[in-house]
């Protein structure tokens, strides 16, 4: 096999309208059109073309169920332009967080939950 890079990732939720104010509103990632599947969902594109999945799911094998945020547990990892703007962003509209700005990686790191518990890192480059 030889890949040419990462299309999508799929992402379980419950409820739609949440989950869309969180991706769309809180995360402000654009909303593509979606094929009319016989279940709902909404898919976000990425300037890369890369593309993120909401299907909703009643009951869905990959939730958490908690929206505790646990570093370790699987997760969505999405770089972000500016590891400040972004934790300002989010302590300004109440989202609870867990911050490393220094840590063993590379990058400085944001970690989120959404509505239904998934765990999304927010990393960046440190400035």
């Amino acid at each position: 096999m030889e890949f040419e890079r990462l299309h999508h990732v799929a992402v379980c939720v419950t409820d739609i309208g949440r989950a869309k104010r969180f991706y769309g509103d809180v995360l402000g990632l654009v909303e593509v059109p979606r094929p009319a599947f016989d279940f709902p969902g909404a898919w976000y594109e990425f300037a890369d073309g890369t593309q993120l999945h909401l299907i909703v799911h009643d009951t869905p094998r990959t939730l958490r169920g908690t929206t505790a945020i646990d570093v370790k547990d699987g997760h969505l990892a999405l770089r972000v332009k500016s590891y400040d703007a972004t934790l300002a962003q989010l302590t300004a509209m109440g989202v609870e967080v867990v911050a490393h700005r220094q840590n063993k990686t590379p990058w400085a790191q944001i970690y989120v939950t959404d509505p239904d518990g998934n765990v999304v890192e927010l990393n960046a480059e440190r400035e």
